[in-house]
């Protein structure tokens, strides 16, 4: 039994109501295109200090975000719409988190070991890995789920999910090229920690993340017509999430 099957087996055996199709509001702030999440990211780069753990984050964003937006003019994805939509509302969940932070407000649990440990004398690597974690894992199924609603859509609908394994192969090139890029800038001073900072970040997976992140877009998908068990699920994930971030954002220690 697949996954749809056995998310509406257990549908029909709670006896949820039928859900209702359409599309859901746009909220007045959210940014038309990719082009203005580039914008904004460029920025966001240029506003934060050079040693900044967020910014470390946000560079290798940026670098995907403008690859997206390549890929988009170059016709690359089958649903060229969605995808737009889906890199628009994905990019908002982070810059939402960057404007509660500076406004003083409570940070989703995701994020908050990343903004929390900003000053940290960490390696770049780690906030990277770790901001990735935090917007994959829990943001990416958010965003799957307010992409589908908003254009009338639904995870099976066409192109879909094909463009969102697409996205996935052009996340590890970024990841891998950012990846040897700070392994190049640290050898240097590290040379003998170098591998346990490697192991602790190498330790999390980009295509899991992705492979976990459709899941649970579906299984929120599945629970849309009982929002407060869903979102009951999307704390909870939002908390395990957070948990998994501080483990990639502790000192390495120093070899014996």
């Amino acid at each position: 039994m697949g996954l749809r099957d056995l998310l509406t087996s257990v549908r029909r055996r709670l006896r949820l109501p039928p859900v209702a199709r359409g599309r859901s509001p746009v909220p007045l702030h959210q940014l038309p295109d990719v082009a203005s999440v580039v914008s904004a990211l460029r920025t966001l780069h240029e506003e934060l200090p050079p040693g900044d753990g967020v910014r470390q984050f946000n560079r290798m964003y940026l670098l995907v975000t403008e690859l997206v937006g390549r890929r988009l003019g170059e016709g690359y994805f089958r649903n060229a719409e969605f995808m737009e939509r889906l890199d628009v509302v994905f990019a908002h969940l982070y810059l939402d988190a960057v404007r509660d932070d500076r406004e003083g407000r409570v940070l989703p649990q995701c994020w908050e070991p990343v903004f929390a440990s900003r000053a940290a004398p960490l390696a770049p690597i780690q906030f990277a890995v770790a901001g990735m974690n935090a917007h994959i894992n829990h943001d990416l199924p958010v965003a799957v789920l307010t992409a589908c609603e908003q254009l009338g859509l639904n995870p099976r609908s066409r192109g879909v999910r094909e463009d969102y394994d697409k996205v996935s192969l052009l996340l590890a090139e970024v990841h891998e090229e950012v990846r040897r890029s700070f392994v190049r800038s640290v050898i240097p001073e590290v040379d003998r920690e170098l591998s346990p900072l490697l192991t602790l970040v190498g330790s999390w997976s980009v295509g899991r993340a992705r492979d976990a992140a459709w899941v649970n877009s579906e299984v929120m998908w599945a629970l849309r017509a009982t929002p407060q068990l869903r979102e009951e699920f999307r704390v909870s994930l939002c908390r395990s999430v957070g948990l998994a971030g501080r483990t990639l954002l502790v000192q390495v220690p120093e070899p014996v």
